[in-house]
């Protein structure tokens, strides 16, 4: 006999808060990207995002039973058979990230890298043009694959009948009772929360007169 489904601890709050800080960087970088005005903001973000990935590579590593790399990466065969099951009568169900999800975070990450590293060559005058161009490649080619992950997202949770996102802000899934994890780690994600906002905060502090005064107008500019 099958054990009972009910709402288990699935996302600890690292992977949380993770999780939606790197969404709220590579946003908010990608749509300061063509702006001198907010280069500070978009350099920030950038470097925001680099240390983020970072942490999540060590978590994926030494983390708690869903967020580490061994339980969700796998192989192509494993990938297309979950792709084939989306078609049939019973598709696949996984508590933590199914097959086909872990590919677009792998790429995910090595595109933040990418990203990230081509943006530092650029900021300390590293390269040329052509850095640039790979530079804002990829880049592009990331928020085409977060357009992916995010229509699969929707996509998988019509599917299962359940709410991914909601998820993603609770931790929590439906499965059975010993398959949760017991400790969400709350101090470590809040420890990230603050090693994030006190770098945006130095990062304020530190900003030429110009460019703190530059946003200060534009903030008041906004608000008009």
């Amino acid at each position: 006999m099958s054990e009972s489904k009910t709402k288990i601890l699935v996302w600890d709050a690292p992977v949380r808060v993770f999780h939606w800080l790197m969404v709220l960087s590579f946003v908010g970088a990608y749509l300061t990207a063509e702006s001198e005005r907010w280069r500070l903001l978009h350099v920030s973000l950038g470097y925001t995002l680099g240390g983020l990935v970072a942490f999540r590579i060590l978590w994926g590593l030494l983390g708690t039973r869903y967020a580490r790399f061994t339980s969700f990466v796998r192989g192509p065969a494993a990938v297309l058979r979950y792709l084939r099951g989306l078609m049939s009568a019973e598709p696949e169900q996984h508590v933590g990230h199914n097959p086909a999800g872990a590919v677009s975070i792998v790429l995910l990450l090595a595109l933040s890298v990418a990203t990230v590293a081509t943006g530092w060559a650029i900021d300390v005058n590293i390269g040329g043009h052509w850095l640039e161009d790979l530079h804002e490649g990829a880049a592009s080619f990331m928020l085409a694959v977060v357009g992916v992950h995010v229509a699969a997202v929707l996509y998988t949770s019509w599917l299962h009948g359940e709410n991914l996102v909601l998820s993603m802000l609770t931790g929590k899934k439906e499965g059975a009772p010993n398959e949760g994890i017991r400790w969400s780690w709350r101090p470590l994600a809040l420890l990230l929360l603050a090693a994030v906002l006190g770098f945006w905060w130095l990062q304020w502090q530190g900003a030429p007169a110009g460019e703190a005064s530059s946003g200060n107008a534009a903030a008041t500019e906004n608000a008009k």
